[in-house]
């Protein structure tokens, strides 16, 4: 648009991809979002220094605090966003239904008062009926909310959503409404000019969602027919009235299986999964909000929003997901490259080769965005774009995400905001190999060793000890996965071989570049895209085959042989140690060395990335000594605690 942009950053930042991007860079504060991010002084001052004549506040800090929105008002610079009126009306979750219930919109039974103590809670719930929501009323990102069954857990979900809020937003009020069970999450994104006029963009289907928080998105949702996805965009529009809204809002919605729909909140500013209804609409977000903002009237009617194509967007995190499907990791990015040469596919990230992943700020790495004519072909692509993604230095969440996106039920469209803890139970476990699977990613090993092999042969000259010599095409070797051991047979011809296994024979062909961190093969006939993240002479391999990593070794028979005599290391008894399941900051410590902690009692709680994770004794033990204080920070795996 040729506006010149000056970045704030704090010191930890200096070197972050939009401060880069920017013309002029301001640094306002030390790592800490209290002291940076949040700190309105600081960021005035940015103001006045570089002479910035509107600010736009992105999608969290600051993006929803009418304080800073009345600062700049004060000194005649622009909001990029609605005004003070809207965003204090809509911000507080008890005023918000209120305004909703007056404008004619759907809304969830519950308390429409500030919840006190946590006394007044559970009587609150039990006069509302279990189950309950418990959040923050200044609230938003899943952040200090919290559902109740039953009164220990109200009690228990007052005490961490209010601590949660006042770290998170400076706001430890909370409401309590029914939880409606099993609902999607489906949101209306709307754009408002300040001359009146309002539109709705189609909505967006957000129901995959870990700890409320939003992992896959798309845009239309299958679930929508033309009749209930217009009566949402005018109650979402009634609403934008009601509180004389402009700029870019959405409605968020709760809806039922019968297709009934709850207002569950508006978020005052741009959301994070904005790019879905940029690719079906054609619209840029971002450019309309800065037209809005300098005074300018919506240039379409609402008979001009299409629907065009479909779009898909996975949120790609710095977490492990087999932890509560994903528990944040921190590092740097020793690799880094985006599947921007595949067609279809956008990816909007803040980080680039070298960043580093702290504990101050949210883990996201970026959002992948795919796109097509049809629901199924944006998924293709999107699957495509997955296997091509190369991400090393940080444990990531494209395991998790590619089994999402292939899995039957979303495929289907039979999603819910429970989809995740229905379809994995027992938590997530990474792609499940059956025997065709099994077989692919073991001749695939089996072929990239002896490539390997061959390629130190020519490179170094002969070895003393080789599982692969050079004077031959077929070779007799063991591969190792998991606690199996499988005998194969393998025959090279070119840059194809034809590998025996398991009673079955694959044939596995590529280019075999060894220096590239991408695989493509052709596996039976079929192209697959493996990730190579590790090899070495020993046979140690670590595939990335179906997203998820798989470490396999390959051993010559008499290897195999000499190593079925190598004793097993014992594993831990971890149920007498404490660790800390991620990086984060030990926020309180409920025991001390000699006392007695029942089956399930919490023993301290973690604060990482702004969300608190209370850890509990998996057993009735004495606690023999504590290893850790509040304030202290502990990286993955530090012990905290340990019981007699």
């Amino acid at each position: 648009m040729g506006i010149q942009t000056v970045a704030v950053h704090s010191d930890v930042d200096s070197n972050a991809v939009h401060v880069k991007m920017a013309d002029e860079a301001v640094c306002v504060g030390p790592a800490p979002t209290s002291k940076s991010y949040l700190n309105m002084d600081a960021i005035m001052d940015a103001i006045r220094l570089t002479g910035a004549q509107a600010v736009h506040p992105g999608y969290g800090f600051l993006s929803e605090n009418k304080d800073f929105a009345k600062r700049l008002a004060a000194v005649g610079v622009t909001f990029i966003g609605p005004d003070t009126h809207a965003i204090q009306a809509m911000g507080d979750k008890i005023e918000s239904k209120l305004i909703a219930k007056a404008a004619k919109v759907n809304t969830i039974p519950g308390f429409d008062g500030v919840v006190k103590t946590a006394e007044d809670a559970v009587k609150i719930a039990q006069q509302i009926g279990y189950p309950v929501m418990i959040k923050a009323s200044a609230g938003g990102g899943g952040k200090g909310m919290r559902i109740a069954w039953n009164d220990e857990e109200t009690r228990e979900g007052f005490r961490f959503s209010s601590q949660e809020a006042a770290s998170s937003f400076g706001d430890d009020r909370l409401l309590i409404e029914k939880y409606i069970d099993n609902p999607r999450h489906i949101e209306i994104q709307v754009l408002a000019d300040k001359h009146g006029n309002v539109l709705w963009l189609n909505e967006r289907e957000c129901s995959i969602q870990r700890r409320n928080q939003k992992v896959v998105e798309e845009a239309p949702s299958m679930f929508l027919d033309a009749d209930t996805r217009r009566v949402m965009g005018e109650q979402a529009v009634q609403l934008a009235k009601a509180v004389k809204y402009s700029s870019a809002g959405t409605v968020e919605f709760l809806v039922d299986s019968k297709k009934n729909f709850y207002f569950l909140e508006m978020n005052t500013r741009l959301q994070v999964e904005h790019p879905v209804t940029e690719c079906i609409t054609g619209l840029d977000l971002v450019e309309q909000m800065i037209r809005i903002a300098k005074g300018y009237q919506l240039q379409q009617k609402q008979e001009d929003i299409p629907i065009n194509g479909w779009a898909i967007e996975s949120r790609v995190y710095a977490e492990d997901p087999f932890k509560s499907f994903g528990l944040p990791s921190i590092g740097r990015l020793s690799q880094y490259q985006e599947p921007l040469k595949l067609s279809h596919v956008r990816v909007d990230s803040g980080i680039e080769e070298g960043s580093d992943i702290n504990i101050y700020y949210d883990p996201m790495i970026s959002k992948l965005v795919t796109y097509g004519a049809t629901r199924a072909e944006a998924l293709a692509r999107m699957e495509d774009a997955l296997d091509n993604y190369v991400i090393r230095g940080v444990t990531h969440n494209i395991p998790l995400l590619r089994e999402i996106i292939t899995h039957p039920r979303f495929v289907s469209g039979d999603i819910s905001t429970n989809f995740l803890p229905e379809v994995y139970p027992e938590g997530f476990k990474g792609h499940h190999l059956d025997e065709d699977r099994c077989r692919e990613l073991l001749a695939s090993a089996a072929a990239l060793h002896v490539t390997s092999q061959l390629y130190s042969h020519k490179i170094l000259g002969t070895q003393r000890v080789s599982s692969a010599p050079m004077d031959q095409n077929n070779w007799e070797l063991c591969v190792e996965l998991g606690q199996e051991l499988h005998d194969i047979e393998i025959s090279k011809s070119g840059n194809s071989y034809i590998v025996k296994v398991d009673g079955g024979q694959v044939e596995v062909c590529g280019d075999w570049n060894l220096a590239s961190p991408l695989l493509p093969l052709t596996i039976n006939g079929t192209c697959r895209m493996l990730q190579c993240l590790s090899k070495e002479s020993s046979g140690n391999i670590v595939l990335q085959y179906m997203g998820t990593l798989f470490k396999v070794r390959v051993l010559s028979k008499l290897t195999a042989k000499l190593n079925s005599y190598m004793p097993e290391k014992v594993s831990e008894d971890t149920s007498s140690i404490l660790r800390s399941p991620m990086p984060g900051t030990v926020v309180a410590m409920s025991v001390k060395p000699g006392d007695t902690v029942a089956d399930g009692q919490e023993i301290c709680v973690i604060e990482a990335m702004k969300m608190q994770n209370s850890l509990t004794a998996v057993k009735q033990a004495k606690v023999k000594s504590v290893h850790c204080q509040p304030g202290e920070t502990v990286g993955e795996g530090d012990l905290l605690v340990e019981l007699e």
